[in-house]
């Protein structure tokens, strides 16, 4: 179980979990949010919490789709929740033999250095097990908000589950609290409040 302290970031992953879930696509027509996404994201951003997506993306190495189309999924997913400080993208397939397809913790361990905290500190959010193995690889908070496509067995390896994305915002935010409450007590200052960069691959 990790301790409660202000988390340094939260990493998404795009299919399934900030969107709904298209195989290969490459079409932005086709972009929908989860539910609940937008309003969990606000609350992030409102606390000074980084957002970033970290995403597997075959579909550029099988010839499903271009880098060009995926760039302009990937601009349509902004549009419709507000910018992300982080993308951190795997367009390699299974057969690669990469460091970043989750569940290597190559993507996580990439947004972590762009926003410049340990990606012990970062929380990765998914709905499958490949985020969670992802997240646990790279030394970090493993969220799992299942759906339909998730497996039991993934559900019940994960070592947290959340019903949806307000309850991930719920979780995090009140290890927010808790750490700010913590620093008044003891320096009477006022919370950090991160800059943070922005990054594509």
């Amino acid at each position: 179980m990790f301790e409660q302290r202000r988390p340094g970031a939260v990493l998404f992953d795009r299919d399934g979990t900030l969107i709904k879930d298209v195989p290969y696509n490459g079409d932005p027509a086709r972009v929908e949010p989860m539910q609940g996404a937008l309003e969990a994201l606000a609350r992030l951003r409102r606390a000074d919490v980084p957002v970033a997506v970290v995403t597997n993306q075959s579909g550029v190495a099988k010839g499903l789709l271009t880098p060009d189309e995926m760039d302009q999924v990937n601009a349509r997913v902004e549009e419709l929740l507000g910018p992300f400080d982080a993308w951190a993208i795997c367009v390699h397939d299974d057969c690669d033999g990469c460091t970043c397809r989750k569940p290597a913790p190559g993507l996580v361990i990439r947004a972590a250095a762009v926003l410049d905290v340990s990606p012990r500190d970062c929380v990765v959010v998914g709905d499958i097990g490949r985020d969670m193995e992802a997240a646990r690889a790279a030394g970090a908070r493993g969220i799992l908000v299942p759906t339909g496509e998730t497996r039991r067995e993934e559900i019940q390896q994960a070592a947290e589950v959340a019903e949806d994305l307000s309850d991930v915002a719920d979780r995090v935010l009140s290890a927010v609290d808790q750490a700010g409450e913590a620093a008044r007590v003891s320096t009477g200052a006022a919370v950090w409040s991160p800059l943070v960069g922005w990054s594509r691959w």
